[in-house]
């Protein structure tokens, strides 16, 4: 997606150990027209998977994953981080170890929004080790659903997501893949 890579050359800052901050346009300020064209983007990949629901993690999955959702006409639900009053009892949950925030989460999702017919494409922002498509994957089969797909906005290419993804045999798409960010510098596989 020329878009994307064009906003991750132009407002994309490497940091050290592997971080790629985008900041300015997907996961702190939302660039709205280019999450329509991501939505548009990952609709038109899997418009013919039977994709029933779109699933992410609060919270920088949520603006692509929505846009997605509405694209395809079909609910979108995402996973908690964080308990709330309202959402106690009768929860999917499965633990999830961030790379960029070097911490591990609980996340929960409850069991009302996934039932054992949906076809659930889930959306994430980055993709690096695969930690976050892996959990939310486990919460789809638990609700005994079929995950559809996965589809990644920024896939990190030199880590190992990717491969432990394709080993489970999920069908993975990505916009936007990195094939290193060496020497400060982005470069796209």
């Amino acid at each position: 997606m020329e878009l994307l890579k064009h906003k991750i050359m132009q407002e994309g800052i490497v940091l050290d150990g592997g971080v790629l901050k985008v900041d300015t346009f997907l996961n702190h300020q939302v660039d709205a027209e280019l999450m329509l064209a991501i939505g548009k983007a990952f609709a038109e990949l899997f418009r013919e998977s039977g994709v029933t629901k779109i699933m992410t993690i609060e919270s920088s999955g949520i603006a692509p994953a929505v846009l997605t959702a509405l694209q395809l006409g079909v609910p979108m639900v995402f996973g908690r981080k964080r308990k709330s009053l309202t959402l106690r009892d009768d929860l999917y949950t499965e633990k999830v170890y961030s790379f960029t925030k070097q911490e591990e989460s609980e996340v929960t999702i409850s069991r009302k929004f996934l039932a054992p017919k949906d076809r659930v494409l889930i959306i994430d922002d980055f993709l690096a080790h695969g930690e976050a498509a892996l959990g939310m994957a486990r919460i789809v089969r638990q609700a005994g659903a079929e995950v559809a797909g996965i589809g990644i906005v920024i896939e990190k290419s030199f880590q190992t997501g990717r491969g432990k993804l394709l080993e489970q045999g999920f069908r993975v798409e990505s916009l936007a893949r990195i094939a290193s960010l060496e020497g400060g510098k982005v470069e796209f596989v």
